[in-house]
């Protein structure tokens, strides 16, 4: 989600600016995949944490009742809320890579939004420039680790499968310590520590022949 858009509520908070990170996401990440085996776009669902979910919904006057449940008017203002703005360098906080090469993802289109069991979970899908399926790593992180993302599942095709390697966070931990120890303060607040922290699903799929 593009920060400055959708977080300048959270960060005028009292205490808003210390530890990493503030908003918790869980991400689920559908492949569409075209001839060739190769990946032609993506369907990327972001479930926010229930404090961030509050937060949004009152800065935009929604929900007034605070019973989470949205009439379809207010959900149609609601969508696409974290799709406001996306610079050329913004990636979106999702990368596929394989080996020395990363997919090129095109803009976001908003497919759906919902508030459950007191959670937004907004959808939108991307256009990728044909990039092969066969071993690339998906992987969802904000790389300044203001927003700590969970990918929870990744749904391909029945002849594939991308099974989810979860970060190990004792051992981010341990090479946050280190990167603190190498550089001042004023450094560290610029380095991108998210791809520490980040699941990695490696996708294979078995031969069409």
């Amino acid at each position: 989600m593009f920060r400055t858009a959708i977080l300048a509520l959270v960060t005028s908070l009292p205490g808003a600016l210390g530890a990493h990170p503030h908003i918790f996401v869980d991400a689920t990440v559908k492949v569409e995949l075209g001839d060739a085996g190769m990946i032609t776009g993506v369907e990327v669902t972001w479930v926010y944490d229930d404090f961030f979910t509050l937060l949004i919904l009152e800065d935009m006057g929604l929900d007034p009742e605070a019973d989470g449940v949205l009439t379809e008017a207010e959900l149609d203002e609601l969508r696409g809320f974290d799709l406001v703005e996306w610079p050329d360098w913004f990636e979106g906080d999702l990368y596929l890579v394989n080996g020395d090469e990363t997919a090129e993802i095109g803009l976001p289109t908003a497919t759906g939004v919902a508030v459950e069991e007191g959670r937004i979970v907004a959808s939108h899908r991307r256009d990728v420039t044909p990039f092969p399926a066969e071993g690339t790593v998906i992987e969802a992180y904000d790389p300044t680790f203001y927003v700590a993302y969970e990918l929870v599942g990744v749904r391909l095709p029945e002849r594939c499968a991308a099974p989810i390697t979860e970060a190990d966070p004792e051992e981010a931990d341990a090479r946050v310590a280190e990167i603190v120890g190498e550089v001042d303060e004023l450094t560290f607040e610029t380095l991108e520590i998210g791809h520490l922290y980040a699941d990695k699903a490696r996708i294979t799929c078995a031969s069409s022949s």
